[in-house]
C-alpha cells in the first residue's frame, strides 16, 4: 500500500473520531478489531464492544467547545483499508490533568 494510501486512511480515521460519530468511527475498522487505549482496561475486541466503549467515552460531557491536545501514538495493523488493530499510547495523568483544569461549563 503507498504511501498516499496509508495518509488518506489516517485522515478519515481521525477525522472519524473528531466527529463525535461512533458510527462513522465503527466503520473505519473490521469487524474483528482489537482497540486498546490506556481508557480501555484491557483489549476492546469486535465492532460491538467498540461500539459500546466508545458511546460511554464520546457521551462524556466536557461541553460543545472543549478541545483537548495529548501528545501520544497510535500503533495499527490495517487489514485493506480498515484498522484491524489500533493500540493507543497517551500520558494518562497528562490528559486527567487538562479535564481538571478545564473552564467549568
Amino acid at each position: 500500500m503507498a504511501s498516499t494510501s496509508h495518509e488518506r486512511i489516517a485522515r478519515q480515521v481521525l477525522e472519524a473520531w473528531n466527529t463525535h460519530d461512533v458510527e462513522r468511527v465503527v466503520a473505519c475498522y473490521t469487524p474483528d478489531l482489537v482497540y486498546r487505549d490506556p481508557g480501555t482496561r484491557g483489549y476492546v475486541q469486535g465492532a460491538d464492544a467498540l461500539r459500546r466503549f466508545l458511546w460511554r467515552a464520546m457521551l462524556t460531557p466536557l461541553g460543545s467547545e472543549t478541545t483537548l491536545e495529548v501528545e501520544g501514538m497510535d500503533l495499527v495493523v490495517l487489514e485493506g483499508e480498515r484498522l484491524k488493530r489500533n493500540e493507543v499510547y497517551f500520558d494518562r495523568a497528562a490528559l486527567a490533568s487538562l479535564v481538571a483544569s478545564r473552564p467549568a461549563a
